[in-house]
């Protein structure tokens, strides 16, 4: 949580008692993104299917190509939505972007690219 609290402090022009890294920065950024499109519908805590929807179309639009890709967000809402209330929060967030970000490396090392 100090991550959080240090992340949010300097973003909020707090003091900067070292610069963020890459990753620190990054993650600050997926958070960033998620509080962007939830509540937009619902509560802030959580992205409705509309909310998921939106975010994929402007935030991962090569994935989103097809019809067919667009008709996907309703399995994949519900195969992210761990608790079972129609609504993906921010650990159910998180599990996807890792799941996404570990078959774009997967795809990079068979591909021979870093």
């Amino acid at each position: 949580e100090s991550f959080l609290c240090r992340a949010s402090s300097q973003k909020e022009g707090g003091s900067k008692s070292s610069t963020m890294t890459e990753l620190e920065t990054a993650m600050g950024m997926i958070i960033d993104v998620f509080a962007r499109y939830a509540g937009v519908e619902g509560s802030k805590q959580s992205l409705t299917k509309g909310e998921l929807k939106v975010l994929m179309e402007k935030e991962l639009p090569g994935f989103l190509q097809t019809k067919r890709d667009r008709d996907a967000v309703d399995k994949l809402l519900k195969d992210l939505d761990a608790n079972g209330d129609a609504e993906v929060d921010f650990s159910e967030f998180i599990v996807f972007v890792a799941t996404l970000t570990a078959a774009c490396h997967k795809y990079f090392e068979q591909a021979g690219r870093p």
